[in-house]
């Protein structure tokens, strides 16, 4: 009896809860019938989406500031199209195509991008692509003044490239962090579309993390996690600089996702906490010193979760772990899924590449994972493309063997010495033409049948199919300047 009071009295509690929950609701809705949209919307202030303030941007300070750091960059090819070559590196559907054959004509070229002062002493950050088989690299500062610049280093994976000019006391710009970049918040950007220098235009970023896989077409181990603005950027824009509100750099502008070469509404830069390291890098070693987890890795969709039985979407997918590599010998498994790098959440396979390439082969990091739907932690050391878990501090020396000679760029300290602005030194020589007319080894060309050398390169290209009396200038190991004329059959 006492059982059956207790279930009575229960439902007619909850009958009477719903029946108040019901009226208040009615009265609601009642009360609500005959108001706007607007009045509707401030009944519900404190869970409505508002913003507090709209800030007043003004443009003027910032842009002042920063195109004072931007220069124009000027490039000479022997015999390419690079002019053709930096409005297709431009272009989203066809990048980094300007090799083919019936699009390169005679004679030397010239094509034009941007670059950013970094430090005082010189050190310019630029595309790669804007420099990328060029033989001169010449430097505009805003103010007009001149200068031939040195590449220090490229890095296609990552499309950067670091010049040094010889002058001090420079304009530069100080690094921002783009991990704290915001969608929506307002930039500029700086460079040199079609040759007009100094041209700042404005947006927002519209996206961040974008993987459009365009520098994956020329190189397995390409790092893309590119800022997305609409600020127009243009052919020539290349290797420019994105800027925050605070004058910081946030970004290295590289490319817009065009079918016609020009602005069509969306750009993308390098993010600047990439370009940090893969600089640094360059300025140390003259190359990049890589980490390498070892695995193939995957966005999660829906259909990918579906498939393997992933009750979130979150983190990377791992379908496939390289025999040898870092993640194998740690223990790293087909079908994990990678969480975090160092408690540095990752969703996508960009910002998982972004994470891996601010480290050194050798350093050890801690992944957490998720196997089976159960998480746990993993700690790694990475490892070179080579498997090495070591950094090798000694760069690659470019040379070339042509006539019994093999050549070697010179280094800027050999310039300064020397007070010349180019050249390229016979490293070794054996029997052949140069040896047989005296040329001693250690001796630097200058220019060639009157034409500047500025790297091995130019040595060959001039060299290669060359043939009767040649005329060879430069410098011999005591430092006086010498020609001779070489036959060469």
């Amino acid at each position: 009896m006492k059982k059956k009071m207790k279930t009575g009295l229960l439902v007619f509690v909850i009958a009477l809860a719903g029946g108040l929950t019901a009226l208040s609701i009615s009265k609601f809705l009642s009360k609500n019938s005959g108001k706007s949209i607007s009045e509707i919307q401030q009944s519900y202030a404190t869970s409505g989406f508002a913003v507090s303030s709209i800030p007043n941007i003004d443009f003027v300070e910032v842009s002042e500031k920063a195109i004072n750091t931007v220069v124009h960059i000027k490039t000479t090819y022997g015999g390419v199209s690079a002019e053709e070559g930096e409005s297709r590196n431009e272009q989203f559907f066809d990048p980094f195509d300007f090799f083919n054959d019936k699009r390169i004509p005679q004679g030397p070229q010239q094509a034009s991008g941007s670059g950013v002062i970094l430090t005082p002493d010189g050190y310019i950050v630029t595309n790669n692509h804007v420099i990328d088989n060029s033989t001169k690299i010449e430097v505009i500062l805003n103010d007009k003044r001149t200068y031939l610049a040195e590449l220090v280093g490229a890095d296609p994976e990552t499309d950067l490239a670091l010049l040094k000019i010889d002058e001090e006391d420079l304009p530069f710009i100080s690094f921002g962090n783009s991990d704290n970049v915001r969608i929506g918040e307002w930039v500029i950007a700086v460079g040199n579309p079609f040759n007009l220098t100094s041209t700042v235009t404005a947006g927002i970023v519209s996206a961040k993390g974008r993987n459009i896989n365009l520098l994956r077409q020329n190189t397995d181990y390409a790092i893309e996690n590119f800022i997305q603005t609409d600020a127009a950027v243009n052919p020539g824009n290349s290797g420019g600089a994105l800027v925050n509100v605070k004058g910081e750099l946030i970004g290295i502008n590289t490319a817009i996702a065009s079918e016609t070469g020009s602005y069509t509404g969306y750009s993308f830069a390098v993010p600047v906490n990439i370009a940090k390291k893969i600089l640094d890098d360059i300025k140390k070693y003259g190359e990049v010193k890589r980490a390498i987890l070892g695995v193939r890795i995957q966005d999660i969709t829906s259909e990918l979760a579906d498939r393997e039985g992933l009750k979130e979407y979150k983190g990377v997918f791992v379908p496939e772990v390289v025999d040898g590599s870092a993640a194998d010998k740690a223990g790293i498994k087909k079908g994990d899924v990678i969480l975090k790098i160092n408690d540095v959440q990752v969703n996508s396979s960009s910002e998982l590449q972004e994470q891996v390439s601010k480290y050194y082969p050798g350093q050890k990091v801690n992944l957490f994972i998720s196997r089976n739907n159960s998480n746990r932690e993993i700690e790694v050391t990475l490892r070179s493309k080579d498997g090495k878990t070591e950094v090798e501090t000694t760069s690659k020396v470019e040379t070339e063997s042509l006539f019994g000679a093999i050549f070697e760029n010179i280094t800027r300290n050999d310039k300064v010495k020397l007070k010349i602005q180019n050249g390229v030194r016979i490293k070794k020589l054996t029997k052949g033409p140069l040896q047989q007319k005296g040329i001693p080894e250690g001796f630097i060309i200058t220019a060639i049948d009157k034409k500047p050398i500025y790297s091995v390169k130019d040595v060959k290209t001039i060299l290669n199919n060359k043939k009767g009396a040649t005329l060879i200038d430069g410098i011999l190991p005591d430092g006086s300047k010498d020609a001779f004329a070489v036959r060469l059959d």
